[in-house]
């Protein structure tokens, strides 16, 4: 799954379950960029790699989201 991948899974997650999804591309250096999933936020890393598995579970364990659930 690539990092735009996730933004747009969570942005559905977050449509289904009433949460505030926002991105903030000026937030971050570089590629880099945050991502709001309510009061919870993490940082995605150049939106157009994968992203290593390690990666993907610690930002959604930031988020408060489980895996399996996108």
């Amino acid at each position: 799954m690539t990092g735009n991948e996730f933004i747009r899974k969570v942005k559905v997650y977050g449509r289904k379950h009433g949460a505030t999804v926002a991105l903030n591309a000026s937030r971050g250096k570089g590629s880099h960029q945050t991502l709001y999933y309510g009061s919870a936020f993490t940082i995605v890393r150049n939106p157009k790699d994968e992203l290593k598995t390690g990666t993907f579970h610690g930002m959604c364990s930031q988020l408060g989201i489980k895996p399996s659930d996108l």
